[in-house]
């Protein structure tokens, strides 16, 4: 294992998704959201799982002072986190709920957004039909999920390749195939799909790979549960440190109309 080249200790969620927020990827495909979601002044705006806030703020700029922005989460301490960042913000509400029952009434929003965030929920299928309920007609929801069954890391054995891609797929994320799957998904819960956009950030830099996928992490997993050798972790943590590196997996964007 190399610790010189890999970040070993898990971060804190709030700060993991306020780094990604920040990273040019982050700020790449959210602006494609938010572009997507074409938010309205006046309007009232969801923010499905929002977290600890980190996108709170940039809703509220775009419904602006005459709108309402919504955001709900179903973990307290990130609740509390978004509203010590909003507190500022008398057009911000935070809400501690359960997106498969969304403490809010039928038709009472204009648009509503989720972020990597139906790859981990229990029923993705129950969540996009309650948010179907809230959105009035001619309502929009913007989702972002990545496809980890498309992560693609090279290496020179191509099958430990595909032994590590077959863990986090298998073990790691609840709904790792949710990217895909979200047009379906989403015409399936009442919802016309007009637009799929596939972003698929390329990464050539080992340390700003593993910033987003915790590499090392997930290989001490992978090598715990089975699907890797020590022999096979080892050799393929040296070459992601050593050789040169290229990982790539596929961001879907799906545009929903209620």
């Amino acid at each position: 294992m190399t610790p010189k080249v890999f970040e070993t200790v898990t971060p804190r969620p709030s700060a993991y998704l306020d780094r990604l927020a920040a990273s040019d990827l982050g700020r790449f495909y959210k602006g494609r959201m938010l572009d997507a979601l074409d938010v309205r002044p006046g309007q009232t705006v969801v923010d499905l799982g929002c977290g600890p806030g980190t996108d709170l703020d940039a809703l509220a700029e775009a419904a602006t002072s005459t709108g309402t922005v919504i955001g709900v989460d179903h973990d307290r301490a990130a609740v509390d986190a978004a509203r010590e960042r909003t507190a500022g913000r008398g057009t911000v509400a935070v809400h501690l709920g359960d997106l498969h029952g969304l403490p809010l009434a039928d038709r009472t929003a204009d648009r509503a957004r989720t972020d990597r965030v139906l790859q981990h929920v229990a029923d993705p299928a129950l969540v996009l039909r309650e948010t179907h309920r809230v959105l009035r007609p001619g309502g929009r929801l913007v989702m972002g999920e990545p496809d980890w069954d498309t992560l693609a890391i090279d290496h020179p054995d191509s099958d430990l390749s595909r032994s590590y891609t077959r863990y986090v797929t298998d073990e790691v994320v609840r709904n790792a195939r949710i990217g895909r799957q979200l047009p379906r998904l989403a015409a399936e819960a009442g919802f016309q799909v007009p637009t799929v956009i596939p972003v698929t950030p390329v990464f050539r830099d080992v340390r700003a790979a593993d910033e987003v996928l915790g590499l090392e992490r997930t290989t001490r997993r992978a090598l715990a549960a089975g699907y890797l050798t020590d022999e096979a972790a080892r050799r393929w943590l040296a070459h992601l440190a050593d050789g040169p590196f290229l990982a790539a997996v596929t961001f879907y964007i799906v545009v929903a109309d209620s």
